[in-house]
């Protein structure tokens, strides 16, 4: 799909470059002047306005691709290492970070991309924290985690793949899962915080500036309510719970 946008992408370049060579030689076999400066700057942007627009798509699509692959389903892992392997190859393949269960030690990636293959020697360990801040993982590469029954850490702060049917899928977790940091996701809503009360044994939650949410201070307060032996951090809002209890209480009064 993104070889055959390209190969269009280049034969579109190539007729208007046929039509330029052309109304070039136009304008010199006759006898009337060229059109003014202005005219043919602005035919010359009009021109490679759709050509940008192309590349720009084509770039979309590009990216997409490869998002794609990222999160791919590593079944070949899984058959012959393992599901406790397969995820730690996942995480470290998008740059993330974890620690299986009993050990103290991280395995994470370091600046280039590289990281320890040292990981291989805990073939039937399971994995207890993750930290994926920062990565690429999706709905589609959550796949990769399902078989982690033993997760008490997940962090994801600052995914832009994240959003509320990725929340929705971490009921998986629901038995395991003490502490998530889904601050500074960008496509997370309102709704998909909903989804937060299948964790039933979360007693840490990070929800900070998160730009999708409107009414802030009444999300903290139903949050608390499905969630009351979770302790919630939510930084980076101007709305805050005290003000939105002091306006309760303002138009209870009111009312009264």
């Amino acid at each position: 799909m993104v070889l055959l946008g390209f190969c269009k992408y280049l034969h579109r370049c190539c007729q208007r470059s046929v039509l330029l060579v052309v109304a070039r030689r136009q304008w010199s076999t006759n006898s009337a002047s060229p059109p003014p400066l202005h005219r043919r700057l602005l035919l010359f942007l009009t021109q490679r306005f759709y050509d940008v627009e192309m590349l720009l798509r084509w770039r979309y699509q590009a990216q997409r691709s490869q998002l794609q692959k990222k999160n791919v389903y590593y079944s070949y892992t899984q058959r012959f290492y393992g599901p406790d392997i397969a995820s730690a190859y996942y995480i470290l393949s998008l740059k993330g970070g974890f620690r299986y269960v009993g050990q103290s030690e991280w395995f994470r990636t370091n600046q280039r991309g590289k990281f320890s293959w040292d990981f291989l020697n805990h073939k039937n360990t399971p994995i207890e924290e993750a930290d994926m801040s920062y990565t690429i993982i999706n709905y589609t590469g959550l796949e990769n985690l399902e078989r982690q029954r033993s997760l008490r850490t997940l962090k994801l702060k600052g995914c832009p793949e994240v959003d509320d049917w990725f929340l929705a899928r971490l009921h998986l977790f629901q038995d395991s899962l003490e502490e998530l940091d889904i601050s500074h996701c960008p496509r997370i809503t309102t709704g998909g915080l909903a989804a937060l009360r299948n964790l039933k044994g979360l007693k840490h939650l990070n929800v900070s500036s998160l730009p999708g949410i409107s009414n802030p201070g009444l999300v903290i307060i139903l949050l608390e309510e499905m969630l009351p032996q979770c302790q919630i951090t939510a930084n980076g809002y101007d709305h805050n719970l005290r003000k939105v209890e002091e306006e309760e209480e303002e138009q209870m009064q009111r009312q009264r």
